[in-house]
């Protein structure tokens, strides 16, 4: 069954309004695309449309989290960070204020919106602020699940998902589900597969395939991006010495980065990156957008049988 991760941020969001007072929601007029219109309507009082200014929506949030409210400020990724860093960094971040930066329309999968929406740069972005921490859960289960335990957090948030649907395969009631702590999703010996968002069925789909011929690959979901679960990624080092990371996003300061800045302090071990080669994307369908760019399936499955010729 597909769904899309947007599609559970919004349900989550009217769950949460139902259950915590303290939560608002502000959008920089994308409540449709963002999924927030059931809140709109079941709180009016507790939603503020900022329309196309999304620098003073994350000073309002900053200022709604001075008074004890939890604000969720949504939009685009690439207006969500990159039109409005400097305010994220001094009002937010550098402020340490409870506000979460909930963007959807990330990556590649935004499809034919095209290069100037694809934001792949935002994970780089998020995870070099101080105080932030950075969520791109898998798919939409995982999506509500993720809205609902950032509320719990007392510090800023980015919270990343998408706009297609999307294939959906864990448990909607996972009772393990935590903030910071990867998810062993297939245990595996001869290599690791890291990734996050809408990669990681991607990630098990290539692994089911190697293990046609007989190569072993343990598939861990590191939906907590920062903080990094270091204890889980060199435990599984330990035990595979050869990993892949992929993931929707440029090379340079992704979750690969993180990875290799990890594994080079503490273990290193052969690797490779899947992710966009310093390169925009285009306008087109998601799933032959990431086929195109490198992330495929197959590319995977490639990927992991020449990173074993280098152990």
């Amino acid at each position: 069954m597909k769904k899309a991760t947007r599609d559970a941020f919004g349900e989550a969001l009217l769950e949460l309004g139902k259950i915590n007072p303290k939560v608002v929601a502000l959008c920089a007029d994308l409540t449709g695309s963002l999924k927030m219109t059931a809140f709109k309507k079941a709180f009016p009082e507790r939603f503020f449309e900022a329309g196309i200014a999304e620098a003073n929506m994350i000073g309002v949030a900053a200022g709604l989290a001075t008074t004890g409210l939890i604000p969720f400020a949504g939009t685009f990724a690439v207006f969500g960070t990159g039109r409005v860093y400097d305010q994220i960094r001094q009002s937010v971040a550098y402020s340490e204020k409870n506000v979460k930066i909930a963007c959807s329309h990330a990556g590649l999968t935004l499809g034919e919106d095209g290069a100037t929406h694809q934001m792949l740069e935002d994970i780089a972005l998020m995870r070099a602020l101080p105080n932030m921490t950075v969520v791109a859960p898998c798919d939409a289960n995982q999506t509500f699940l993720a809205t609902m335990k950032i509320a719990e957090i007392n510090s800023p948030v980015y919270l990343r998902f998408g706009r297609p649907k999307w294939y959906n395969f864990t448990d909607p009631n996972d009772k393990d589900f935590e903030i910071g702590k990867a998810q062993i999703l297939r245990k595996g010996s001869d290599l690791t597969i890291f990734s996050y968002g809408h990669l990681v069925y991607y990630s098990l789909k290539a692994a089911e395939e190697l293990e046609k011929e007989n190569i072993s690959a343990e598939v861990i979901n590191i939906h907590t991006i920062k903080p990094l679960d270091k204890d889980a990624i060199i435990r599984s080092l330990m035990k595979t010495n050869a990993c892949i990371v992929a993931e929707e996003h440029q090379k340079a300061g992704g979750l690969g980065s993180a990875i290799a800045e990890l594994t080079a302090q503490y273990y290193p071990v052969p690797m490779e990156l899947i992710a966009v080669n310093d390169t925009f994307g285009e306008s087109g369908k998601p799933e032959e957008l990431l086929k195109k760019y490198g992330l495929s399936i197959e590319n995977i499955y490639n990927t992991a049988k020449q990173l074993l010729q280098r152990k």
